[in-house]
């Protein structure tokens, strides 16, 4: 479904209605937290929490994202047996566990299909795909499935391979580089709010 804002056929701006404001705080807020998600999956997350273990930040990239001073709301749609999720999404609950200003959410795709289809990648309901949202819930960017260096690893180990099995070993150079592309998204959406005109009227800075 469509909503549809404006007076003249020339500057009508079109948007899918759960990726309105309204519905994307709603989808919000039926999430679950990384340890409830977790929790409610029982034995399947135990390659998530390995794959939790494995993430580690440098000083430069603790104090970057401890510089965040921009509330940023942000939406998760996982599939709790994906390979490509159990690698990246722990990447992304780690990025927000060290900042004060992320909150995060996470749904199950099967129970999130409707805004699941509202941001397909290639016609596909892809997973991970992660709904990055200002403080009041406008949609600021959409970023999934995977990132530019898992994509390279993947294409170099076999050229148009579906998802990994979870749990397979991720060599530690891929899982760094994967998790700079993820911190990379993070801090240019960041930027993105902190530069906001609206923003730094709202909040006079």
């Amino acid at each position: 479904m469509i909503g549809c804002f404006g007076q003249t056929p020339s500057n009508i701006l079109c948007m899918p209605i759960e990726l309105q404001m309204e519905a994307l705080q709603k989808w919000f807020e039926l999430g679950s937290t990384y340890e409830s998600y977790l929790t409610s999956s029982g034995d399947r997350a135990i390659v998530w929490r390995n794959a939790s273990e494995q993430v580690q930040f440098s000083e430069e990239q603790t104090t970057m994202l401890a510089s965040f001073v921009r509330e940023m709301k942000v939406i998760v749609i996982s599939g709790i047996g994906c390979g490509d999720c159990s690698v990246q999404c722990p990447m992304v609950a780690a990025i927000a566990a060290a900042s004060s200003q992320i909150d995060i959410r996470w749904l199950d795709k099967d129970d999130a299909i409707e805004l699941s289809n509202s941001v397909q990648i290639n016609l596909g309901n892809r997973v991970p795909t992660v709904l990055f949202l200002a403080e009041d819930y406008a949609l600021v960017s959409v970023f999934g499935d995977r990132t530019l260096s898992r994509y390279r690893a993947l294409a170099k180990r076999k050229l148009g391979s579906t998802c990994d099995i979870p749990g397979l070993a991720t060599e530690q150079e891929e899982f760094d580089a994967t998790v700079q592309d993820w911190l990379n998204e993070f801090e240019r959406v960041q930027l993105l709010l902190r530069l906001s005109t609206r923003l730094r009227q709202k909040h006079g800075d």
